[in-house]
């Protein structure tokens, strides 16, 4: 097929997600930044320019509920290609077998990868739209030196010499095909029944964008890597840590011992863009140190600082101001903050937080603490605040 990009084509994105998979139980449901597998597929597969339609091939009645909440079609399983030998061919097939009008493209899309940027779908059924290729297929680059094992067990170089150790940008890329997408000229699919036939190109996708679940282990490392989707943080005050959230988790030491530290001023921006919409506003630290509350004068905002028991203070604080605490984001890095997170409705961490208080977060920020953090708070914050309700 070779199509005008005047043309468009019509693109059937095919989402395989059965109910069995045994490595992670009921994967396909599982959440990553709060949102399903399942999910995540079919958003990428909606948000792509090219995509006709999205279909779900599943055999499972709560797959099957989530897959027509995102918007997708879904297409029942037959029971004989729903177990963990059938192919993904063989769904592929059956979907097409059943859909009214035979796709000119078809894009197979698979769940396990929960980072699809929806840019690459159209950019790799793009190559097949334009007769670059029957076939078009993610994968990541990797300049690594890859080894074997001869019938001894002993090590042996595979494509390389390894008495020859050039520098990363000088060897030559190889390519690791992730699984999350194949884009597929459908007539030659058909005909060939697997996905690799006539002329085959690679799209290279992000090496972040190279994620695969297939284990609970991988499950968990996505859950800490992505942010979960952004609700509208809705709040009437803002409590925060100061070191590690203000300021990098770090301190400059002087001969003489003297402290000083790092702040940002867009930050410093963020705090009076609150303050002016409002928002009442607290930094809580369990630092003595006098630079918190000298910071804290500069933003003029409220300080408790040398405070050894935060999560007693910030409720009697609480109580003191008649706020809601369910109306209330916290921000904090570190294992201290966990008692004052739990009173609120909003505990929120900054990028570089340790991994146990990122599990206790409701909103995970993009920022680490001292680089804008408190500001990208504070603009989602009044966003929410402006946006109307409904």
């Amino acid at each position: 097929m070779n199509v005008s990009k005047t043309d468009k084509p019509s693109v059937l994105a095919i989402i395989p997600a059965r109910g069995g998979s045994k490595g992670v139980k009921l994967k396909n449901l599982r959440t990553i930044g709060g949102i399903s597998l399942v999910g995540r597929a079919i958003l990428a597969a909606r948000s792509a320019t090219t995509v006709s339609e999205v279909v779900v091939s599943t055999d499972h009645e709560q797959i099957k509920a989530e897959a027509l909440a995102y918007g997708a079609t879904v297409i029942s399983r037959p029971a004989d290609i729903a177990g963990d030998t059938a192919s993904s061919e063989a769904v592929l097939l059956d979907v097409l077998s059943k859909v009214s009008d035979t796709p000119d493209i078809t894009l197979f899309i698979q769940c396990t990868s929960p980072l699809i940027d929806p840019a690459d779908l159209d950019a790799a059924v793009a190559s097949v739209r334009d007769g670059e290729a029957e076939v078009s297929f993610a994968a990541v680059a990797d300049h690594g030196f890859h080894w074997t094992a001869d019938s001894a067990g002993l090590a042996v170089s595979s494509g390389h010499d390894a008495a020859n150790r050039p520098r990363r940008q000088d060897r030559e890329a190889r390519w690791l095909e992730t699984g999350a997408f194949y884009a597929m000229n459908t007539e030659g699919f058909r005909a060939a029944e697997h996905r690799f036939f006539g002329r085959v190109r690679i799209c290279e996708v992000a090496a972040e964008h190279g994620m695969d679940i297939d284990t609970e282990a991988d499950l968990a490392l996505a859950q800490l890597r992505v942010p979960r989707q952004v609700e509208p943080i809705l709040v009437d005050a803002v409590v925060t840590d100061f070191d590690g959230v203000h300021t990098p988790d770090t301190a400059y030491v002087d001969e003489h011992g003297t402290e000083t530290v790092r702040v940002s001023r867009s930050d410093g921006m963020g705090v009076a863009r609150l303050r002016a919409a409002g928002v009442k506003f607290l930094i809580l630290s369990k630092e003595r140190n006098p630079v918190v509350a000298a910071r804290a004068a500069k933003l003029n905002v409220e300080v408790a600082h040398g405070i050894d028991n935060k999560a007693e203070y910030l409720a009697r604080w609480l109580a003191d101001e008649e706020i809601n605490p369910a109306r209330v984001a916290y921000v904090g890095n570190d294992i201290n903050d966990l008692a004052p997170m739990a009173l609120v409705g909003w505990p929120i961490t900054v990028a570089d937080a340790s991994d146990e208080v990122h599990r206790a977060a409701r909103h995970r920020l993009s920022r680490p603490g001292g680089n804008g953090a408190v500001r990208e708070l504070a603009e989602l914050v009044l966003t929410a605040r402006c946006a109307p309700q409904v």
